[in-house]
């Protein structure tokens, strides 16, 4: 089978409509037909269903849409990581959003400076949701996620910080002199709505963002105790008692044999902590951009040395 024919296949099941599919692989219908047709042939099981109000998937077809995703990925990450192992100068990307790490890169950079398998680490700064696609398909070579919400299936992990939350409330707030709070006392408050969630509410992208809302009385929010390092002057935290744990995990694509990232999981696992750092460095250990940003070291081979995925 060819990677050809994946992609074929995941037009067609992402668009439902072979014009759409087509136009979209900019090609004729036809020949997208007849190309899915062979593959359904060679594959014993048919991938699609045909009627006159339209196409959907077959049961079969869902789950290989979902393997033809990870197979393309990981054909594109293969390209993406062997170019940047063979740059003159190679480097360690790291994916995370604004504050992804908690304040724990901070700590983990100069222990893997230290290490003899480290090289250029660069910190890629993403939206929310962003860093497992980036890890799968090569854009990042580990990633900072937050459970239970990024998907970590696939690949290997180490938890690095348990943390409570608390709620973000604008000054003003009928609960904002509360000393804690629990989940019920925010009913029918508006919360925002997050990438790829269908909670109505306004459409929130970052944590500046985020921040802008709630100043304003637009929504409130509960998240990470870490997030109480970055608010402003207009937004008050209070502790929800009740609200489930959420964790940083450290994420690298499983199998990977890079010293590189070894090196980095190793120093990752070094300063683990039960409680979410304060950051203590006046100086920032590295420097970030949305574009890929460049700053110094990383780099080892995870299978030798990542420690016990978590």
């Amino acid at each position: 089978m060819e990677t050809r024919e994946l992609a074929y296949f995941v037009a067609v099941a992402e668009e439902l409509h072979f014009g759409r599919a087509a136009q979209r692989l900019g090609m004729a219908q036809p020949p997208l037909s007849r190309a899915i047709q062979q593959l359904e042939r060679r594959m014993g099981v048919p991938l699609l269903n045909r009627t006159s109000r339209g196409v959907s998937l077959t049961p079969a077809g869902a789950v290989f849409l979902a393997e033809s995703r990870k197979a393309l990925d990981a054909v594109d990450a293969a390209v993406r990581r062997a170019r940047r192992a063979g740059q003159e100068v190679p480097k360690l990307l790291v994916a995370m959003k604004p504050d992804g790490d908690a304040g724990l890169l901070e700590r983990i950079l100069p222990g893997y400076r230290a290490d003899p398998d480290a090289i250029e680490v660069e910190v890629v700064v993403c939206g929310i949701g962003e860093q497992s696609p980036m890890l799968r398909d090569g854009r990042a070579d580990l990633a900072f996620l937050h459970g239970p919400h990024d998907d970590s299936v696939g690949f290997d992990t180490e938890l690095l910080l348990e943390q409570d939350q608390l709620a973000l409330l604008p000054l003003g707030h009928r609960l904002a002199g509360r000393a804690a709070l629990v989940m019920a006392d925010l009913d029918g408050e508006p919360f925002p709505r997050w990438p790829g969630s269908d909670v109505p509410g306004p459409a929130v992208r970052d944590a500046g963002q985020l921040l802008q809302l709630v100043a304003l009385g637009q929504v409130v929010a509960v998240v990470p105790e870490s997030a109480r390092r970055h608010v402003r002057a207009d937004v008050v935290c209070v502790p929800v008692l009740d609200a489930p744990r959420t964790s940083v995990l450290l994420a690298w694509p499983d199998r990977t044999r890079s010293r590189a990232v070894a090196a980095f999981v190793r120093a990752s696992t070094a300063v683990r902590s039960p409680v979410a750092p304060s950051p203590t460095s006046a100086e920032p250990a590295v420097r970030t951009s949305r574009t890929g940003p460049a700053a110094p070291p990383g780099r080892r081979p995870p299978s030798a040395a990542a420690g016990t995925p978590a």
